[in-house]
């Protein structure tokens, strides 16, 4: 019974700490300074750490990471085919013109410019974590003891702090969501579903030790619009809506997701649609039209690039979502990978073991940047619209814009490109000469 009794005495303390220490300011919208303090502490463990492993990384049997090009591939440069052969001949077809597909082949088994992105970006130094070296906390007694410190502290301290976050988080979301949905709709409807949303995303981002710079406040998305952001995490949302509400857009999903959908839809007008449905992009298309229209819903928030990227760089924009109309409210988010890797490789790891390695990094910290509102133009096509979105977005993020499809991730490249090389190379040959 005294076991008991103490453990409940315990729970009970760690509830109230949490209570008054996390919920009630996130409920208020308010900082304690306990989040700046502890980055003001990391910030400068990892300084002493970077410099201790660059002195010992001196010696020759231990060796720095090497330091990636500026967008973390092989820099090339990039010369139409035409231009590159015509360099190597004048004349007909010669053995030597096979050097140019010889180098392009050995440059994409290398290091190409788009599988690169499906995997974590580099680091120019350690961060105490075990992703970018295994090897480094033997370089010094020193640094093996602070990190064996951070290990105790990342696992035994915040750990079991940002899963009961985490846990108070979700749960609040759907009591909260659940009995706001049972209002009549109305304004006071909207207010609470606002509060309910705000307070238990700002619950989730301490639960991950967020520390979110918002820039350019004043172009923040607003009722009937669309909001398209890059793509780098399931988290995403999550960083988007502790400063703002919106209208999520996705599939129906099942288990504890499932659950959450079904809740928040009633609360505020979500856009859920089954796995039949979404293949229809004319079904889609109309439910998203409806939703603009009504100025008085809430910003509906899209991820173009369909899937998550590493954060290096901008991936093609599916057109669907510039096709709807009305305007449209870009956002850059950008990571430091400096305190915590926030990309999902969704190929290598499930979702339980990402949200393990986010919650067991030191924290998730970002720039997020509203960039000015921007809608189509008279003589601009749904492509043409998606790509200057997209062009401003990496500008602002300083992200590496590429034309390729992030589907490319779970997917070969399709024939119709290689094709379309083909093409191009015979029409080569017929206009010099060479065939006939």
């Amino acid at each position: 019974m005294e076991v008991v009794w103490a453990v409940g005495q315990l729970g009970a303390v760690w509830l109230a700490v949490l209570l008054g220490l996390v919920m009630l300011p996130s409920a208020l919208g308010v900082s304690l300074g306990i989040s700046e303090a502890y980055m003001w502490v990391l910030v400068k463990t990892l300084e002493w750490a970077t410099i201790r492993l660059q002195t010992g990384a001196k010696k020759p049997q231990l060796q720095m990471p090497r330091t990636p090009t500026a967008n973390g591939i092989i820099e090339r440069d990039e010369t139409p085919m035409e231009k590159e052969i015509a360099l190597l001949h004048r004349a007909d077809f010669e053995f030597s013109h096979i050097f140019y597909f010889c180098r392009k082949g050995f440059e994409a088994i290398v290091e190409d410019e788009v599988t690169q992105r499906f995997s974590s970006e580099e680091l120019l130094s350690w961060n105490l974590l075990t992703r970018t070296n295994v090897n480094f906390h033997y370089i010094s007694l020193r640094l093996t003891v602070v990190w064996v410190i951070g290990v105790i502290v990342r696992y035994c301290f915040l750990l079991p702090l940002r899963f009961s976050l985490a846990a108070i988080g979700i749960t609040s979301m759907i009591v909260g969501t659940t009995v706001v949905g049972q209002l009549p709709n109305g304004s006071v409807k909207n207010y609470l579903s606002e509060v309910v949303h705000l307070t238990c995303s700002r619950i989730l981002v301490r639960a991950l030790s967020g520390t979110i710079h918002y820039h350019n406040k004043e172009n923040r998305p607003q009722k009937g619009g669309i909001c398209v952001a890059n793509h780098t995490s399931p988290i995403d949302a999550i960083i988007l809506t502790n400063d703002g509400c919106y209208a999520m857009v996705g599939q129906v999903h099942g288990g504890l997701m499932g659950v959450i959908q079904r809740a928040t839809v009633k609360a505020c007008p979500h856009v859920w649609f089954e796995r039949s449905e979404i293949k229809d992009r004319h079904l889609v298309t109309k439910r998203l039209r409806e939703h603009v229209a009504d100025k008085s819903k809430l910003p509906i928030l899209i991820f173009p690039e369909g899937t998550c990227i590493n954060n290096t760089s901008v991936m093609m924009f599916k057109k669907g979502s510039f096709e709807i109309g009305g305007t449209i409210y870009p956002v850059a988010i950008k990571y430091d990978p400096q305190f915590g890797d926030a990309f999902w490789n969704s190929s290598k790891y499930n979702i339980v073991s990402y949200l393990l390695r986010i919650m067991t990094s030191w924290a998730i910290v970002c720039n997020v940047w509203y960039l000015p509102p921007m809608v189509r133009k008279e003589d601009e096509d749904a492509v043409q619209f998606a790509n200057r979105v997209r062009s401003a977005i990496a500008r602002q993020g300083g992200l590496t814009e590429l034309p390729w499809d992030g589907g490319l991730k779970r997917a070969k490249v399709k024939d119709t490109f290689k094709e379309e090389q083909q093409k191009n190379y015979s029409k080569m040959l017929v206009r010099n000469g060479s065939v006939g």
